[in-house]
């Protein structure tokens, strides 16, 4: 079935205000509301959206899965379109437990799917795992057919899990981030790697604009083939939605040609000379 699927992807590229969830969902709502058509399949959002990137400001922000305004504002936004929506993520509470946590709802409305990211970035500065907790494996979810591998920002500097993805079948990575300006080559050059490498459909979106403290984010989101081409994308600071239709019928006569996963070997155990 993904063979002759095309999917219609929407992505949401924008600015958060720090600790403002209000602001944040009317932002959402209106940029959905001017950028997006209806019939699009699946509406994408960027990591921490509802809060912005700052940890010190998470568990503040943090909802249970029971009462979550996100997930209620996601599923109407789902039904009005009849879409998937790959929610980005928001601090979920679970008990005494913290997680930075990617909600999958289906075109119901309903919530089918969470992944909490499975790499926290505590560098240069940040502290995320200080305020959240580690999600425990990765999640794909089957979208009309597509099977798709879910990850969240820092997770992009750990091919092992893209390549998990791919062995379990994957067709389509997404990567929802919110990444700092200054480290505009890892972002460019991973999340272009971990397509080819994979020969996978890349959806690369980060949060833009002013965070905190004199950071910014990065702003430049892309759709990335399996070939490693970017085939939309939205620059620098700006904010709303960049779009693509991916055919995969072509990456799976791709992948007949040129059959590098077939090469891969059970172990590389390494000879120290």
């Amino acid at each position: 079935m993904g063979q002759e699927k095309n999917l219609n992807i929407s992505a949401i590229q924008m600015c958060s205000k720090v600790g403002d969830k209000k602001t944040n969902f009317e932002k959402v709502s209106q940029l959905i509301k001017r950028d997006v058509n209806q019939g699009v399949d699946i509406i994408i959002l960027p990591e921490v959206w509802t809060v912005g990137w700052s940890p010190r400001h998470f568990r503040e922000s943090a909802e249970e899965i029971q009462n979550s305004e996100t997930i209620k504002l996601l599923s109407n936004i789902a039904k009005e379109y009849n879409s998937w929506i790959i929610g980005g993520s928001f601090i979920l509470k679970d008990g005494e437990h913290y997680y930075n946590t990617c909600p999958v709802l289906n075109r119901r409305g309903e919530l089918v799917a969470l992944y909490s990211k499975n790499h926290l970035f505590s560098y240069y500065g940040s502290d995320e795992g200080k305020f959240v907790e580690t999600g425990s494996h990765p999640v794909m979810v089957d979208i009309d057919g597509v099977k798709t591998g879910l990850t969240i920002c820092y997770d992009i500097r750990f091919p092992e899990i893209y390549r998990a993805y791919r062995k379990a079948g994957a067709d389509l990575f997404i990567n929802c981030a919110a990444w700092g300006l200054n480290k505009p080559i890892p972002w460019e050059c991973m999340t272009r790697c971990r397509a080819v490498e994979n020969q996978t459909y890349m959806v690369a979106l980060t949060q833009s604009g002013y965070i905190e403290n004199g950071e910014w984010n990065i702003g430049h989101s892309r759709i990335i083939d399996y070939k490693g081409e970017t085939i939309s994308e939205i620059k620098d600071q700006k904010e709303g939605a960049f779009s693509a239709c991916l055919d995969f019928s072509p990456m799976y006569e791709f992948r007949n040609k040129c059959t590098c996963m077939s090469d891969i070997k059970k172990s590389y155990e390494v000879e120290v000379l």
